[in-house]
């Protein structure tokens, strides 16, 4: 299994995921406020919402890269 065929198995899943779960979420945790020993921390949810076109252009390119690379010129 060669570099091009790993690189558009990657695509082809990272793309099935993407349009599985539509986004994904995380944690950010910062400091609201510090007063001498006592600090105040605040906790946002961040949601990255990963577009359909992205995730149906990573399995075609994979799927192109799959089909395609294997071909000497």
């Amino acid at each position: 299994m060669n570099s091009n065929q790993i690189i558009a198995i990657v695509l082809i899943v990272a793309g099935i995921v993407g349009l599985a779960y539509g986004g994904f979420s995380y944690d950010k945790q910062t400091t609201g406020a510090k007063l001498g020993p006592i600090e105040l921390k605040v906790t946002e949810r961040k949601t990255i919402n990963v577009p359909m076109w992205a995730g149906i252009g990573a399995v075609v390119a994979g799927g192109l890269l799959l089909a395609l690379g294997g071909r000497k010129s």
